[in-house]
């Protein structure tokens, strides 16, 4: 079954945040006192059976590719659709029980469906500012709106009742179509697995294990999907909702899962909800902000510029919230690592990386450990003001020069000092080791006559 990706002309301009959807007010209908199918004579009797007929009719799935299918047929089951929907909004008629069970077939058999293969642009088009490109599904018009009765019944219905529908196996079905290149669904599926998991809470420790094995697979395996932002924006509420202390497991998740997601190449889609995560867990508990870091520096990558400047970034702000105890341990480490970054030969890492200097926070770690960390970094700034090609570069390098000379003068003469010396004996060794190459190179010379191949001449016997 072919699956066109194809842009619609029509999309949604406005997204459904989760503070939107924790504003609803979810009114039980399920919960309520029901109606009897046959209380008020044959008229309830035609409306009961009008509502199955219009859930039976949904069950039939259109590919919107396949030519034989009929137009007529697609806008009849939107219809059909909307007016599930006006069913499960209306407050005055309460969704009876008998109609749960083929509901929820219904929303199976829409949604739970194979996905197509995955297109060439399928990380370039997760990117904020880049949805045009993205690959949207022609089933939307029909999804947009079975999406919403799950929704709907997920927040309205006795979960309960629900759970007979809504299992493990129901909750891996969703996260397999978190995998779709069409960012609406995500953003969708988000929503009702963000609900399920607030309102299911016996499920749970299962949701969140089976959300770690999709990012572990995603990182040690694959490299390839499409919803893992939000996934961590799912992530990102629940981490704000742990209690302190954290618990053990917790933290493994922060040690074995987040960090480890900082190494693939495609860090960038999903960077700001996975920093969010990370800065949740450090701010809960500062003390965990020195295996943060380490972590970060250790999936430090070597030829991604980009992934260098957002990790910068993501650096400067953990700094903000780490231990202050912790600042002697980790400034050497983490001023070594920014000092290699403003010697980088990419100038936005460069400026990136001298522009952290303009933290107080930072500079006030720094000064925890002056005596390592200057020489460190003044050798990396003499480096830069020698050799670096960019004028700005240059320019921010003088300025951050200039504070570090007002921080300690005597500490900075003295590293200058070390660079001199340390210049001139390498100069000396250099001197030497030429002599002596000039030496082997005369000698070779007087004795060429005895590395000469002897010259012979072959005789053919024919």
């Amino acid at each position: 079954m072919g699956i066109r990706r194809d842009s619609p002309k029509n999309s949604p301009s406005k997204k459904t945040t989760l503070k939107h959807l924790f504003d609803l007010d979810p009114k039980p209908y399920v919960g309520s006192p029901l109606p009897s199918p046959r209380r008020g004579g044959g008229g309830t009797d035609c409306e009961h059976d009008g509502i199955l007929s219009a859930i039976s009719y949904c069950n039939s799935v259109f590919t919107f590719t396949d030519p034989q299918e009929s137009p007529s047929q697609q806008d009849l089951k939107r219809l059909k659709l909307m007016d599930v929907v006006s069913l499960l909004k209306s407050p005055k008629k309460p969704l009876q029980e008998q109609h749960l069970s083929p509901l929820m077939s219904m929303v199976s058999v829409n949604l739970f469906r194979p996905l197509p293969p995955p297109s060439k642009t399928s990380i370039v088009s997760a990117l904020p500012d880049d949805e045009e490109l993205s690959t949207f599904t022609p089933l939307w018009p029909h999804l947009q709106l079975v999406y919403d009765i799950l929704l709907r019944l997920v927040l309205n219905v006795d979960s309960k009742k629900l759970k007979d529908y809504i299992a493990h196996q129901f909750i891996r079905n969703l996260l397999y179509l978190f995998q779709s290149e069409d960012p609406r669904e995500r953003e969708s599926l988000k929503n009702v697995f963000h609900r399920i998991y607030s309102r299911f809470t016996s499920y749970r420790s299962f949701m969140r294990k089976a959300m770690n094995d999709v990012f572990l697979h995603y990182v040690f395996e694959t490299e390839k999907h499409c919803g893992i932002g939000e996934l961590l924006e799912i992530w990102g509420s629940i981490i704000n909702g742990f209690g302190v202390p954290l618990k053990e497991e917790h933290k493994l998740f922060l040690m074995r899962v987040l960090l480890p997601l900082h190494k693939p190449k495609g860090l960038q889609v999903y960077h700001r909800q996975l920093a969010y995560c990370v800065s949740q867990f450090v701010q809960k508990e500062p003390a965990l902000g020195g295996v943060v870091v380490r972590g970060i520096l250790r999936y430090w990558p070597i030829t991604n510029c980009h992934k260098e400047v957002l990790l910068i970034g993501e650096l400067e702000e953990l700094v903000e919230n780490i231990d202050p105890d912790q600042y002697r341990t980790l400034a050497l480490p983490l001023c070594s690592r920014i000092t290699r970054c403003f010697n980088s030969c990419n100038s936005q890492v460069a400026e990136r990386a001298l522009y952290v200097w303009n933290n107080e926070q930072f500079v006030k770690m720094a000064s925890e450990a002056m005596e390592e960390v200057f020489p460190v970094v003044v050798e990396g700034m003499e480096k830069n003001l020698k050799l670096h090609w960019s004028k700005s570069v240059k320019q921010l390098t003088e300025n951050v020069k200039a504070m570090l000379e007002e921080m300690d003068p005597p500490l900075y003469d003295k590293c200058l000092r070390e660079i001199h010396h340390r210049e001139s004996e390498a100069h000396r060794e250099q001197v030497k080791r030429q002599q002596k190459w000039d030496q082997i190179e005369t000698a070779a010379a007087k004795h060429s006559h005895f590395l000469q191949p002897t010259k012979t001449i072959c005789v053919s016997s024919h």
